[in-house]
């Protein structure tokens, strides 16, 4: 498979099922390993580097990603394609614009995504669509004992393992969350919200992870620090406790607004509407937030002729470097505003419920 091939679908992970759906768009973990014997990146030559990414990528070559797999040379890869694999959450905005040796391996679905030379030497990712985290856990950690029989990663009795960023020693663990919470901000909650979060030692950060805005309401929630508990631990934290109080106060949001201020949602939902219905230039900052508001009145049941999985996708294919690559060419600012307020036209047909 290619890149080429990869953006006429959209991955597994944005299909818009899964528990909590509504509410959470995605989860994921993230193993970081280093391999023992070499330095961190940090110290690391090229050569060295070199050397890591030929091991990494044999040991992932006689695992079996599933069909359509894909490893990309990311050194090798021109700027648009590195983008639209940060858009596609496979890889990290840092992961795009380092240099050197590096490379991904990307499983069937978009499910699986393996970094080499990232921060670390390995970070192993696993998606899924709503709130999956035990399968997840499963799945990560089958992928890093069948990696750990080809290469021996860095790990003291003490400490753990040893990754690049000291938030990470320890288990090697983190666990990301995507909620959309619209709600909770157009109720003025929001602030409060993530005050506890951060009580509770949580990163909440934007759409796109570290160093990114929060854009149309969806906000990353993971763990800050992996050091002193053990991976179920962390886990069972997140998928039984952290997340659902989310979700609750999400939806209580929800339910407010259904009770005391239906107009004034109403009117957020159908003004996205007919903003996307008829807009002929639209910047991907607004189609995001319109979007949103759109995913939030069908969540709600004020509009019932689009889906979830649908909006998603709309969401994905609006990105810039997307834009780019659906057209074949590449196009300025000006030219994707009115490509994307097109697409988004043909996009949508939309009846009211009532």
């Amino acid at each position: 498979m290619t890149i080429e091939e990869l953006i006429q679908d959209v991955g597994a992970w944005l299909a818009g099922d899964g528990p909590y759906s509504d509410v959470v768009v995605s989860s994921r973990i993230r193993l970081a390993r280093n391999i023992a014997g070499f330095p961190f990146l940090s110290k690391a030559g090229e050569d060295e580097r070199r050397q890591i990414f030929r091991v990494l990528t044999d040991c992932i070559g006689d695992m079996d990603l599933g069909r359509d797999s894909l490893l990309i040379d990311i050194e090798e890869t021109e700027e648009i394609n590195r983008q639209v694999l940060v858009e596609r959450h496979l890889i990290s905005k840092q992961h795009a614009e380092g240099e050197g040796s590096r490379g991904v391996a990307i499983g069937a679905g978009e499910q699986r995504a393996l970094m080499i030379n990232e921060e670390d030497h390995l970070r192993i990712q696993v998606l899924r669509s709503g709130l999956q985290l035990s399968t997840l856990f499963e799945e990560v950690c089958q992928i890093d004992d069948t990696l750990g029989q080809c290469v021996d990663f860095a790990f003291d009795q003490r400490f753990g393992y040893l990754t690049a960023c000291p938030t990470n020693v320890g288990t090697g663990i983190r666990v990301s969350v995507m909620l959309h919470l619209p709600a909770l901000k157009l109720t003025n909650q929001l602030e409060k919200t993530f005050r506890a979060a951060k009580e509770l030692r949580l990163a909440v950060r934007g759409l796109y992870g570290e160093g990114t805005d929060a854009v149309g309401d969806f906000f990353q929630v993971s763990n800050q620090t992996t050091l002193g508990k053990t991976e179920d631990e962390i886990v069972e934290h997140f998928g039984s406790d952290i997340i659902p109080k989310f979700v609750q106060y999400e939806l209580a949001a929800r339910e407010s607004l259904l009770k005391d201020r239906l107009s004034m949602l109403d009117d957020k939902v159908w003004r996205a509407i007919g903003t996307l219905e008829n807009a002929r230039t639209i910047s991907s900052d607004e189609s995001l937030f319109l979007l949103s508001h759109l995913r939030m009145g069908v969540s709600m049941g004020r509009c019932t002729s689009v889906d979830v999985s649908r909006i998603n996708e709309m969401f994905l294919r609006t990105q810039p470097a997307h834009l780019q690559k659906l057209q074949g060419r590449r196009l300025d600012g000006e030219e994707r505003s009115i490509i994307r307020a097109d697409y988004l036209r043909g996009m949508l047909g939309i009846d009211s419920q009532n």
